[in-house]
């Protein structure tokens, strides 16, 4: 496997760029709906938040399934590959299936019990009540991401990407707001578009990988059933995976409930800001998991000892891809906000906020480098581990700040307290694991 700054940066570009697509679903979400009014705004704050609590179960159970991939890829044993493909969207059907039987009737109780407002409650419950659909569609396109990640054939995700975003973006407009004739469905329509461009999306990666991947290297023709020793495989690794997305976006759901108790517009500067930080996450992300998949496939070719050298060169270019991008939004932070919202008092009272999340990132960039060699090495209950001592830590934070401050921007500083408490703890492991690995290879040497 060859490892330059030019082939990371081409196996990271096309993660980076189907990343940046499907957050252009959020963002027109965000768009439009802060132009319908305040409390659809809010709304989808929290909405959004619940829906990717739910949805990161789903993705921890592909990020683990992509390691496995990453490892087996690297062995040349690509029927496992195929296999561990096939049974992992099997499974998130199964769950997906699951989740929508039981969320019509458990969801409307717990979001009754934690939203103050009786309009923000409704108008959540409005998206939801057809979002929740969508898991058959977007489980299934995180295990072809997986898949095609894991082999590093990550081509395979811009055209897919830009397919679901075009779509979304047309009917976003047509259903929030009507048009050809369509009543305007408001935020229902845009839980809608999102259903169907992700339906859309998964019957582009079909008809791709039928026609780009051999289906006799992977066993795509053999008859899918259910594998229990290949899921059991899977899920000794995914299931930690799971439990740790699904605590990330936990917090996140604390995190918006403090805010929606200091008020709707306080929410809503929480919710633009928060979609300006998800912009920039994809570039962390897209740089982090191709670390995950390369460390895996080095892991599978016994070069271990390279994974460092690894790091320093994503590292690298993450920050030069990431810097002159948050520079810009510092000097030009009224023209971004405007994007998301034509009321001047809020792009106002938002830009304190914004540029207290921007110095996060300076944290953030080595952090998910790290934080992802640790489970691309397989160390699943460590990396878990550390994402549960973090959380703990960021939740007690958030508590306390807003406890005795109903100040946005002091609540964002949360972000570089647990930022802070992954990177320290991820080195530390990767540090004892090296140690660990170096004192094995010289008992087997001597």
């Amino acid at each position: 496997m060859n490892i330059t700054y030019t082939s990371i940066y081409k196996t990271s570009l096309p993660v980076l760029v189907s990343l940046l697509m499907e957050y252009l679903i959020g963002f027109t979400d965000t768009a439009y709906l802060g132009r319908v009014g305040e409390t659809e705004l809010a709304a989808s704050a929290i909405a959004g938040t619940y829906y990717m609590i739910i949805y990161m179960i789903g993705f921890g159970f592909s990020i683990g399934a992509q390691i496995l991939i990453a490892q087996c890829n690297g062995n040349r044993q690509y029927k496992e590959v195929g296999k561990i493909l096939s049974q992992g969207i099997l499974f998130l059907l199964i769950i997906a299936a699951m989740v929508i039987l039981f969320s019509s009737i458990i969801s409307p109780i717990i979001l009754k019990t934690i939203i103050d407002s009786e309009s923000v409650l409704q108008t959540v419950l409005q998206y939801l009540d057809w979002r929740i659909y969508g898991f058959f569609f977007s489980f299934t396109i995180i295990m072809f991401r997986a898949f095609y990640i894991g082999i590093i054939h990550t081509s395979a995700l811009m055209l897919n990407s830009i397919t679901m975003v075009a779509i979304n973006i047309i009917l976003n407009y047509i259903l929030i707001f009507g048009a050809l004739g369509i009543p305007a469905q408001g935020i229902s329509g845009a839980a809608i578009a999102s259903v169907i461009s992700e339906a859309v999306a998964v019957i582009h990666f079909i008809i791709y990988t039928q026609k780009n991947i051999n289906p006799c290297r992977y066993g795509f023709k053999k008859r899918i059933t259910v594998d229990c020793t290949i899921l059991k495989k899977i899920l000794s690794i995914s299931i930690w995976m799971m439990l740790q997305h699904g605590l990330v976006f936990g917090s996140w759901f604390v995190f918006f409930i403090t805010i929606e108790h200091f008020g709707e517009r306080s929410l809503a500067i929480t919710n633009i800001v928060r979609n300006i930080s998800s912009f920039l996450f994809l570039f962390v992300q897209a740089f982090a998991s191709v670390v995950s998949s390369l460390v895996g496939n080095l892991i599978g070719e016994d070069k271990s000892n390279s994974i460092l050298y690894v790091c320093k060169k994503v590292i690298f270019l993450c920050y030069i891809t990431i810097l002159p991008i948050i520079i810009l939004f510092v000097l030009f932070s009224s023209y971004i906000l405007r994007i998301y919202s034509d009321n001047a008092a809020l792009v106002f009272e938002a830009i304190p906020t914004l540029k207290v999340m921007l110095t996060s990132y300076l944290i953030a960039v080595p952090t998910f480098v790290f934080f992802s060699v640790v489970s691309g090495i397989g160390h699943a209950v460590a990396s878990l581990s550390i994402a549960f001592i973090s959380l703990v830590i960021y939740i007690m934070y958030v508590e306390a700040i807003g406890h005795f401050s109903s100040s946005v921007p002091l609540l964002w500083t949360s972000e570089h307290v647990y930022f802070s408490c992954v990177f320290i703890l991820s080195l530390y492991h990767i540090h004892h694991w090296r140690m660990n690995l170096y004192q094995s290879r010289q008992k087997i040497n001597h």
